[in-house]
């Protein structure tokens, strides 16, 4: 398998950038690499504000995508969420409404939202889902333990699936469930950063932090990695994209379809995000599932999101520094 700077030398690697419809994450438009190997399309896309050690996983997540592929299926579709940004209550029904989904992930406990809102968000969203409809919110560590609690005991008579990283520490996870099992109230809580960003996932299994894991395939290293991860943490699983192209959506599907056990919906219907693809084949969900499979790609598809030149300067260097910084890790 080639090292990065054989990668740059040997293989014509494309750098894209496609535009969402609505800010995500703080971000409006997304920006990555793509690489084709003897195994197909390959994607690096780590966010922009990511650096260091952080990001080696997500190339090595492209190298297994490229140069390895997947383990065998043992479903040929997967269920996915709707997922809903911060919007009026109207989109947030109409969005799901429309979705074909059974399941909504609603962005919650974003600065510009207040708890009211984001309440109106949520049950909008469970409304458009219809009758046996779920809901689940991420609020992306960003509530205290005493804001989770108020925020939870507001929103659990909408009878949420579960509540993804309403802290942002391991630490703050484990008191929150601890206060939430004293005070009678039966919401699981999902640990997403806390996984992929704390350089010790099992952490929160030994601290009794979480009912269910997160796993993202780009963020820890593949789905090879990501099927060992899960076996270790012995958890309940959900996968969910990192705001990928259907590139990279491919793989976490991949992760999807070879897990022994699959109980909740996936967070991989993220392509309609976008206002483009790489793709004409995207990953679209279909009556509240994607089909396992990669899309085509074609040049003339990576032509239409192609970045200027001076971002392939900048991603070329972020690769050779990415993997001189593996490369020294590994001594």
């Amino acid at each position: 398998m080639p090292h990065a700077a054989e990668l740059v030398q040997q293989l014509p690697f494309r750098v894209f950038r496609l535009a969402l419809h609505t800010q995500f994450r703080g971000i409006l438009v997304r920006e990555g690499l793509v690489v084709e190997g003897p195994a197909g399309w390959g994607e690096w896309s780590p966010f922009l504000d990511y650096s260091g050690p952080e990001i080696s996983p997500w190339l090595a997540s492209a190298r297994e995508a490229a140069f390895e592929g997947w383990p065998e299926p043992v479903r040929d579709r997967v269920p996915v969420n709707v997922i809903i940004p911060v919007v009026t209550p109207q989109v947030a029904h109409d969005t799901a409404a429309r979705s074909g989904c059974h399941t909504a992930k609603v962005k919650v406990a974003d600065p510009r939202a207040t708890l009211a809102e984001d309440q109106a968000r949520v049950e909008a969203a469970r409304d458009g889902l219809g009758p046996g409809g779920r809901v689940r919110v991420d609020a992306n560590g960003a509530w205290s333990v005493d804001r989770a609690m108020d925020a939870i005991r507001a929103m659990r008579r909408l009878d949420l699936e579960y509540v993804e990283q309403p802290c942002a520490t391991v630490e703050e996870l484990a008191e929150l469930r601890r206060r939430l099992a004293a005070a009678g109230i039966d919401v699981p809580i999902a640990a997403d950063e806390s996984i992929r960003r704390s350089g010790d996932p099992e952490r929160v299994v030994a601290l009794d932090a979480a009912d269910i894991a997160v796993l993202k395939v780009q963020p820890l290293g593949g789905v090879r990695r990501c099927l060992e991860l899960a076996d270790t943490l012995g958890l309940p699983v959900v996968v969910s994209s990192a705001l990928e192209s259907s590139i990279g959506l491919a793989a976490g599907v991949a992760l999807a379809a070879a897990l022994p056990d699959l109980p909740f919906a996936c967070g991989l219907a993220t392509s309609n995000l976008f206002v483009d693809d790489l793709t004409a084949d995207a990953l679209v969900p279909v009556d509240g599932h994607l089909p396992v499979r990669r899309p085509e790609v074609t040049a003339d598809d990576l032509a239409g999101a192609e970045a200027p030149p001076e971002r392939y300067d900048w991603w070329r260097q972020r690769l050779i520094d990415t993997e001189a910084l593996a490369e020294r890790g590994s001594r």
